[in-house]
């Protein structure tokens, strides 16, 4: 039986590398909050964590956020999200 993660660290950083990456480590990072399920299912079809002031659907097979609000908003541009480890801050 596969047990979806209860939390994630959500980082919003200003910039990609060329090939897609995310640049720089979490000390590079605008924002970030700790986010954990909250056992419902948003919008996109896959797990909803919330946190911090962030609310997040997050597929737990590939660690890609599917949806995101910041204090209630969409995402500004230029801006881009990744996951890390919320334990030790590692990218995942």
């Amino acid at each position: 039986m596969r047990t979806d993660p209860q939390r994630y660290e959500i980082l919003l950083v200003p910039e990609f590398a060329g090939d897609g990456t995310a640049t720089g480590d979490t000390r590079g990072a605008l924002r970030s909050a700790v986010v954990v399920a909250t056992g419902e299912t948003g919008a996109s079809g896959y797990p909803r964590y919330v946190g911090d002031g962030m609310e997040a659907d997050i597929d737990p097979a590939t660690r890609s956020v599917e949806a995101l609000l910041v204090d209630g908003a969409e995402l500004d541009y230029g801006l881009s999200v990744r996951v890390a480890d919320p334990e030790n801050g590692a990218d995942g």
